[in-house]
């Protein structure tokens, strides 16, 4: 068994959709499980839905239509107009209106996960039916049969044991007729309620399948020729890494590395299960392997994590910061679910660098202010590089103000602002 995995750059409209199956039609007498994330952007045009409804502007509706309207226009360029995946298509985008008829009641990370989760149904439905249609034998399963996770929505917890059982009874024989074509980031509960595993967690959810169903490997493909040393949205000259151990990709993903989901690793290297990054712009590439061996020399890499803020923490009467203060701390972190990317703490204040998300912040701190003083500091960048060398700290330094770094064996992380143009000049 293998498992693939594509993101949303490469079934974003109807000739990436057709290139996937032309990379599919390659392993066509393989038995593998296909991992479809949601068409191009509609993930962050779903989340705007979401935001228009829960704040009740007016205006998801307007907004749910622009998806319609992609997704029609995809199926148009697909299939015959009598083809039955138009009434599938419309029967989940029909769930969809039928939360925005009526007034907000649950919370928001509930709503999210019952509307922003259609899109991996929609298009995991469009693949598997052009699969089909081109004569390429395929079956859709819903992952919520599969993925039993808890009640935690927008980061659900996987139930390892119950799932593990539900995938080796559901899927080899499917697997026998052709190819599985299931949803990323999507998993259910007991209750069959539709939870999702954390923002772009499809890479995740191929993991989950790949351990659970003891497979020979997994592919992620990207639309860059494999892990490379950079984002090249950011930086010259990057390059790509032929090798990695579990342990390095673990390490970069952790520190903020886009190229796979963070929880992505540890479930494969578990199981010893070889994961190659690969290019769906170039599928005779060699891409990137990821596996035990051990590489005894890495380059720099550098993560650079965008729309950070960090805050300050300390004790109203300028007491140290003891270990009662920071476990209580660290509980309200736990509690409103900020990840901590980075800190540092003094005899009286305690640092903290997360990710900017006003929904997590903001009632994170004020549980934190009715103990504590708190100054914030935001519109900041989390610069991270591994086997970093001064003269690519010294280059990423340029034009940045550092609020905060720190350095241990291999990694240097630093918080920079950058020093405005007038500023510069001057």
């Amino acid at each position: 068994m293998k498992v693939f995995k594509f993101g949303g750059a490469s079934v974003k409209d109807p000739d990436s959709i057709k290139n996937v199956a032309t990379i599919l039609q390659r392993f066509a007498n393989e038995k593998a499980v296909i991992v479809v994330s949601a068409m191009g952007k509609s993930t962050n045009a779903l989340e705007n839905v979401v935001n228009a409804y829960y704040k009740k502007t007016g205006t998801a509706t307007e907004l749910l239509d622009k998806v319609k309207t992609m997704h029609y226009e995809i199926m148009q360029s697909l299939f015959k107009p009598n083809n039955e995946i138009f009434a599938h298509i419309n029967d989940l985008f029909v769930e969809i209106e039928w939360v925005l008829e009526d007034e907000p009641e649950e919370t928001y990370d509930y709503i999210y996960d019952q509307i922003v989760s259609i899109g991996e149904f929609l298009s995991t439905k469009i693949v598997a039916a052009y699969l089909n249609e081109i004569g390429v034998p395929t079956t859709w399963i819903d992952a919520r049969d599969v993925i039993l996770t808890d009640n935690t929505y927008r980061e659900a917890r996987v139930n390892w044991k119950e799932t593990e059982q539900k995938m080796l009874a559901k899927i080899p024989p499917l697997a026998n007729n052709g190819f599985v074509v299931t949803q990323g980031f999507v998993g259910g509960t007991s209750e069959n309620f539709t939870t999702t595993l954390g923002r772009e967690g499809s890479d995740f959810t191929a993991a989950i399948f790949a351990f659970c169903l003891n497979a020979k490997s997994m592919s992620i493909w990207k639309d860059v020729p494999g892990i490379l040393t950079g984002d090249p949205r950011l930086f010259k000259n990057v390059t790509k890494i032929d090798r990695l151990s579990y342990r390095e990709a673990i390490e970069m993903t952790y520190y903020g590395a886009k190229v796979i989901h963070p929880k992505t690793i540890k479930p494969l290297q578990n199981k010893n299960i070889t994961l190659y990054v690969k290019s769906f712009k170039d599928p005779d590439g060699a891409g990137t392997i990821i596996s035990s061996a051990i590489e005894d020399y890495y380059p720099p890499v550098v993560v650079v994590e965008k729309n950070q803020a960090l805050l300050h923490i300390s004790t109203r009467n300028f007491s140290f910061v003891a270990e009662d203060n920071l476990s209580h701390i660290f509980s309200l972190f736990a509690k409103h679910r900020n990840k901590v990317n980075m800190m540092q703490n003094t005899a009286i204040s305690f640092s903290v660098c997360v990710d900017n998300l006003p929904e997590r912040i903001l009632p994170l701190l004020e549980d934190l202010k009715e103990n504590f003083k708190v100054v914030i500091d935001e519109n900041l960048e989390l610069i991270t590089v591994r086997h970093y060398k001064e003269e690519v700290l010294t280059t990423l330094k340029t034009g940045k103000i550092v609020l905060l770094e720190e350095r241990i064996r291999n990694t240097t992380q630093m918080v920079v602002k950058e020093i405005p143009a007038i500023e510069r000049i001057a």
